[in-house]
Formats: C-alpha cells, structure tokens, sequence
C-alpha cells in the first residue's frame, strides 16, 4: 500500500485545525507549512505530531507548492486548514491505497458549510483535485484558488470532504471581496482585458447555474444566499476591472474645474 502524505498551508486557524488534522491523524505523514501564526495553530499541529515548516506568505499558489515539495511520499493529499475528511472518505481513500491507484489524480466532492447548517448532499457538489502522485503533478500559481495540476488521467471518488470557511454571511463577503481583488490583479497582470457587459451578461449566469443547475435551492434560504453571493462575486470581478481602466483613463480629470485635485488612483484595484 502506499504511503500517503498530507499537506497544510495555516495561519491562525486554530478555531478548525483540529478536525482537520484529526480526520488525517491515520495517514503517514502530515506536512504543516504556517505563515507565522499568533494563535494555537502551531500547538495543535505539535499535538498532532505534524512536521512543521514556517514560511512568510508567498501567495495561495506558491504557498501550497513549498508544502508540497516539503512532503515525503509519492501520493500526496492536499487540504486547507478548515476542511476535513469525512469518515467515509477516509475509509475510500484507505480502499483505494490498498489496491493501488490507476489514475494519476482523484477529485473529491467538497460539502460546504452554507453559513448556519452544512449544504444538503442532495445538491450539485463542487469536484477539487486533491488526491494526486506528486510526480505526475504540481499547484498552480494562481494568487487565489490555486489548485493542483497532473499529467495523466483523473478519476472521481463517491464521498465528500467537508469545508467549514464560510461561518456566516459577514465571512463569506469579506473573501469574496478579497479573492476577487486578487483575481483581478492577476488579470491585469497577464493583460487580460473583458467587455464591461460581462458586468450584466455573468452574474445572472452565475446565479442561474449555482441555484438551479447546481440545486443550491435545496439548501433553503442559505442556498438562495450562497448563490446571490456567488452572483456578486462575478459581479465585482468585472466591476473592478472596469473601474481600474476607468482610473487609468481618466486619472484626476474626474472632477470639475477648479475643485481640489483628487487623491491618485490606487496601485492596484482595491
């Protein structure tokens, strides 16, 4: 059976590393890679008898990758700080070491927390590729949801992982507004350019496919709430491409003759 290691980037998520890392605690080894924490991310990772790198924060991609290269064995599972297996899964995964992978990378359902209650496994679930030979794969650069590359086939397990990041609706806005500065940055640094009309056109889509498509309307009101966030977050990608051409544009022309001159734009979208 192969030997499986798990890797972690953390910084101060001491209120969920605990089911995370109790979830892998059978595995053969459990690579922490922490940002500097202040909290008791670090005793819990300790307890757990992790191997525990620090390293400033290099971006979400970069970050997962130096984990990664930290990480002993060939097979290799990737999780955030506040995700867990769930006892199914752990009992797939095991199955599968025993008979030997034949894929070069396994996608696993993630079943998310929707604010107050945990999405309804009725719903559509969202594929991530964690589980994966290290030597066929690697993580994307991307500064926000970096994800594992492989060479080769994947495959689909049955069961889900669990994601408790979004604790309320407060939370969810605040890291859809920061992913969508950092995918915006990255856009405008690949000098990709859009039409604003994807400002109207993408968030309706969005909308469409996460609550009727993706069945988020068996979640309840939550559901109907993830999915109206999900339609802003499109919403503000764009928005915020726009606005940046606009300020690159027009500068301090905006206003009237005569008024004080305008502070300068922002270096990057904000």
């Amino acid at each position: 059976m192969p030997a499986l290691s798990v890797f972690i980037t953390t910084f101060n998520n001491a209120r969920t590393l605990p089911a995370c890392l109790e979830s892998v605690k059978w595995t053969d080894e459990i690579v922490v890679l922490d940002s500097f924490s202040s909290d008791e991310t670090l005793a819990i990772a300790a307890r757990y008898n992790c191997r525990i790198i620090q390293h400033r924060f290099l971006g979400y991609g970069p970050q997962k990758q130096l984990a990664l290269d930290h990480t002993s064995h060939q097979w290799v599972l990737l999780l955030d700080a506040d995700e867990a297996l769930s006892p199914a899964l752990q009992t797939e995964i095991r199955r599968l070491l025993e008979t030997s992978p034949t894929a070069s990378g396994y996608e696993i359902p993630r079943q998310e927390q929707l604010f107050w209650r945990m999405a309804s496994t009725r719903a559509r679930m969202n594929y991530f590729l964690r589980l994966f030979d290290k030597t066929r794969g690697h993580v994307s650069d991307m500064p926000v949801h970096a994800a594992p590359k492989v060479e080769g086939s994947l495959a689909r397990l049955k069961h889900p992982f669990y994601h408790f990041g979004e604790t309320s609706l407060h939370v969810k806005v605040e890291k859809l507004n920061a992913y969508s500065t950092g995918l915006v940055i990255d856009k405008l640094r690949r000098g990709k350019r859009v039409s604003p009309w994807m400002m109207v056109v993408y968030p309706p889509l969005v909308f469409v496919r996460s609550y009727l498509f993706k069945r988020s309307w068996m979640n309840g009101w939550a559901g109907l709430m993830n999915s109206v966030s999900m339609s802003f977050y499109a919403f503000m990608k764009y928005a915020k491409l726009y606005e940046h051409a606009q300020f690159a544009r027009h500068g301090d022309t905006l206003m009237p003759p005569g008024a004080p001159a305008m502070p300068p734009p922002p270096s990057s979208p904000s």
